[in-house]
């Protein structure tokens, strides 16, 4: 009976497949895209850096006003508050006054005049 050949060694083996790989591509191009690569990850953490700080700035402002735009908001509805008791404060000094004096206002005119605010609730179209 034969003998199978003997069977290299893995170790062999690995070796003559690593050099048949390193023999299908140039070693200047391997250099060239490694320092591509150095190149754009030098970018990439310039950018990360410049997006960072950028980050931490804007974090900082919005500290800074998100206190200033909570009392204006608190401010506008307390104003919003006040003008909706007195208009309808006016509202009803005008009803009783034209039910006291109906010659006062010409048929109409109090319901073109009563409420000529627009809804600033409703949305727009």
């Amino acid at each position: 009976m034969e003998k199978p050949p003997p069977e290299p060694a893995p170790a062999a083996a690995a070796e003559e497949v690593a050099a048949r790989f390193r023999s299908l591509v140039d070693p200047d191009d391997v250099a060239s895209i490694r320092q591509t690569q150095h190149l754009i990850m030098g970018r990439l953490q310039d950018s990360n850096a410049v997006l960072t700080h950028f980050n931490e700035y804007s974090e900082q402002c919005f500290a800074e006003v998100s206190s200033d735009f909570a009392s204006k908001t608190r401010l506008l509805k307390s104003m919003k508050a006040d003008l909706e008791h007195i208009f309808t404060k006016l509202r009803g000094m005008k009803a009783r006054l034209a039910a006291t004096y109906p010659d006062a206002f010409p048929d109409g005119a109090m319901s073109k005049t009563m409420d000529q605010r627009p809804d600033l609730e409703s949305p727009l179209d």
